[in-house]
């Protein structure tokens, strides 16, 4: 096979693979769109559902209720109608797709506001709705790419779920609801970062539309070519361009920083006798900062010094780091007289901790001498008055003194009275029992 041969094949390969003149209907997909922009009767209620369900996702931060709500949401249809009348100069189209899309807009912007004002719940950290105020020139090219998908599937014959995907990728209703948040706690800052996102999605979106309908030559209602209002879209076009270029930018600069935080981290975790636990970085202002947590020994000056060395190596000035210590604990380095005078410290310590033990323990053995009873004294004087007492137990409890009577013959009830009274006398004790075997 020559070069030529091989040349032709692979070009006809090529566009039989990419051509789209057997998959693409042109005038039902016109239809189709023309037929679901109108923003009327159950289409209202549907999208106000759907805001409110997206506004419960970003207010708990659920990623999976936001996608169910964009599902949910027939907001594309407008927009791309708006990019269909651009793409075949039909002006009453383009009217009547930015009037709907207004409707939707008020719509949504009513929907989340009150949801907001209403709604008991506080988010210490809403990052679902702070990912929405940030735009940049990624969020243009999701835009963009999206629509060319989500044409692409109105135009051809067998439809798919791609415009399922198109509607979560291009994440129209988020914005909205972002705006409505910050209309709502007068957060004007969540208000327009949310609303330039909007934007950038809905001209992105239209603007891929209209290079596809001019790709797959839909029918034009004009055949003079209108440039005015081109210019005027491509203007607009710039104008959003410009302000994403810049975010994009602070964008890149903060990942980088993250990033060589983090390397810088990894690489230097112990200093000497330091080791940092826990950083974080600031990019809230300019120079981006970052705070080091440490812990182990204080950081010396050779070993700070040290630090910022290594720092300069990922790009990240000494000016720029905070080092919190408060975990650490000073080293002293003792001479012989501060070894010795510790040592006699500590040895005083131990000699009063000994003393104080032997005082504790004389009390109590004088204490318990005291409480001693005269056992053999008591018995003796008990079978000297009761002949018929043959031995005597005397015991002591926390409450009472106890006696137990030994005796050939049971003790009356009335002499164990008077031995109980004359016991009591003998050893100045009120609470004295007596019992008789």
């Amino acid at each position: 096979m020559t070069y030529s041969q091989f040349k032709n094949r692979a070009g006809h390969f090529l566009r039989k693979q990419l051509s789209l003149t057997n998959y693409i209907d042109v005038q039902a997909a016109d239809e189709n769109i023309r037929k679901n922009i109108p923003f009327r009767g159950p289409n209202i209620y549907i999208l106000f559902v759907a805001i409110v369900i997206a506004s419960v996702g970003l207010n708990v931060n659920s990623i999976p209720v936001i996608i169910g709500a964009m599902l949910i949401s027939p907001l594309m249809s407008p927009i791309i109608g708006f990019g269909l009348g651009l793409g075949t100069n039909d002006a009453q189209l383009i009217i009547k797709s930015l009037r709907h899309l207004g409707i939707m807009f008020v719509v949504s912007l009513i929907a989340s506001t009150l949801y907001f004002m209403v709604t008991p719940l506080e988010m210490d950290n809403p990052t679902e709705l702070m990912a929405r105020t940030n735009p940049s020139v990624y969020d243009v090219f999701i835009a963009f790419f999206g629509g060319i998908a989500g044409i692409l599937e109105l135009s051809r014959k067998e439809k798919g779920t791609v415009l399922s995907g198109v509607a979560i990728a291009t994440a129209l209703m988020p914005p909205l609801c972002t705006v409505g948040y910050g209309i709502a706690n007068w957060n004007w800052h969540f208000a327009g970062g949310a609303l330039y996102l909007f934007f950038i999605n809905c001209i992105f979106i239209a603007l891929a539309t209209y290079l596809v309908v001019k790709y797959l030559h839909f029918p034009s209602k004009i055949e003079k070519k209108s440039y005015k209002s081109l210019i005027t879209y491509g203007l607009l076009i710039l104008v959003v361009l410009v302000p994403s270029f810049f975010s994009a930018y602070s964008i890149v600069l903060e990942n980088r920083f993250a990033n060589s935080a983090r390397h810088f981290v990894k690489e230097n975790k112990s200093i000497g006798g330091t080791y940092i636990y826990d950083y974080n970085t600031d990019v809230t202002s300019r120079p981006y900062g970052l705070t080091l947590r440490l812990a182990g020994e204080s950081l010396t000056n050779d070993n700070r010094a040290l630090l910022y060395t290594e720092a300069e190596k990922y790009g990240i000035s000494h000016t720029q780091i905070h080092i919190l210590e408060d975990a650490t604990i000073e080293v002293r380095r003792l001479n012989e007289t501060e070894i010795m005078r510790d040592w006699l410290a500590t040895n005083e310590q131990q000699l009063k901790q000994r003393d104080d033990s032997i005082r504790v323990l004389n009390a109590r053995i004088q204490r318990l001498a005291s409480q001693q009873l005269p056992a053999e004294q008591i018995s003796a004087e008990l079978k000297a008055q009761w002949p018929q007492i043959e031995n005597v137990t005397l015991a002591r409890n926390e409450n009472q003194i106890v006696l137990v009577l030994d005796s050939k013959r049971s003790i009356k009830k009335d002499d164990k009275e008077r031995i109980r009274e004359w016991l009591s006398v003998r050893l100045q004790a009120k609470n004295i029992l007596v019992v008789n075997q």
